[in-house]
């Protein structure tokens, strides 16, 4: 199970990286499960049929032990791996306020 508070600020932080008025464009929203948090990138279809397309950017996942979540970066393949450039945290918020700020393009490219 997920700390709630760290849902809600994750959900909020997501929920802000683009403002309301492009949503019909752009949303950026987290995915949740079990131990792990998905930050997704959600487009309409290009031609307005079908679903819209969700598109992992980041996985933060929550290790109950320690109380640390860590960042995992998809690869071309929509595999996760560890990003090893930032260190395990107990701050999630420190974690988002690196993928959002960092500048690395592994994340936004």
């Amino acid at each position: 199970m997920l700390p709630e508070p760290d849902l809600h600020r994750i959900r909020l932080w997501a929920r802000e990286r683009v403002p309301e008025h492009l949503w019909d464009e752009l949303k950026v929203e987290a995915d949740v499960a079990d131990r792990h948090v998905t930050i997704v990138e959600v487009r309409p279809p290009w031609d307005g049929v079908g679903e819209h397309t969700r598109f992992p950017i980041a996985r933060l996942r929550y290790t109950r032990t320690t109380g640390l979540w860590s960042i995992y970066w998809r690869d071309r393949h929509l595999k996760f791996h560890e990003y090893k450039r930032k260190a395990p945290s107990k701050n999630g918020q420190s974690l988002l306020d690196h993928i959002e700020d960092s500048g690395d393009p592994i994340f936004w490219g």
